[in-house]
């Protein structure tokens, strides 16, 4: 029988930091997963798993074990990505010129003759990516989490320590970034 994340953890603390490489080898997956929607190259993902690991094996001993691990780790994993987001953003600035011209061609078509085949659910991610890498880090995390992952606001504040007003408000001002954006990428396209 394999043993529990409770076991496993106590285990850790004890000494056997062997043991660690299992929860390592079961939550790798689900950290990889979610610090893709927020990084693209695949060096920078994998930096913000190790990232991650190394404050899970730090701080282990702050696990109260009063809710799953699994909810302990996704919650220091999402604050490693919004420390990441805020690190780069500098070097992360990027304009709606560096959208092809089939992209913002597609914009247009589908604002006149919506179409949900699979070339328009392409552009529309690539869109949506070029728009989130224009907004704040807060920003970009808290859309990240609400629209892309389907969570909800009270989650988002467990997840990220802030209050449920302040997720709503930085989710609010967040869209409103992006649809200035999309009417920025209107006018560019125009003038």
């Amino acid at each position: 029988m394999e043993p529990t994340d409770a076991e496993l953890i106590q285990a850790v603390l004890k000494g056997d930091s062997a043991r660690f490489e299992s929860l390592v080898v079961k939550y790798s997956p689900r950290l990889f997963a979610m610090a893709r929607r927020y990084a693209r190259r695949d060096s920078e993902v994998e930096d913000i798993v190790q990232e991650a690991w190394i404050k899970a094996y730090v701080n282990l001993r702050t696990f109260r074990g009063e809710a799953p691990f699994e909810h302990w780790l996704m919650r220091l994993g999402v604050r490693t990505c919004y420390d990441f987001l805020r690190r780069h953003q500098r070097n992360r600035e990027s304009s709606f010129s560096d959208l092809a011209d089939t992209d913002t061609d597609w914009l247009e078509r589908f604002a006149q003759e919506p179409d949900p085949t699979p070339e328009n659910a392409e552009s529309a991610r690539v869109l949506v990516r070029h728009l989130l890498e224009q907004l704040a880090p807060g920003a970009r995390l808290v859309i990240t989490l609400l629209d892309l992952e389907g969570r909800s606001v009270k989650e988002i504040a467990r997840l990220t320590g802030w209050s449920v007003p302040l997720v709503k408000v930085r989710a609010f001002r967040a869209r409103a970034q992006m649809r200035k954006g999309l009417a920025r990428l209107a006018r560019e396209k125009y003038l």
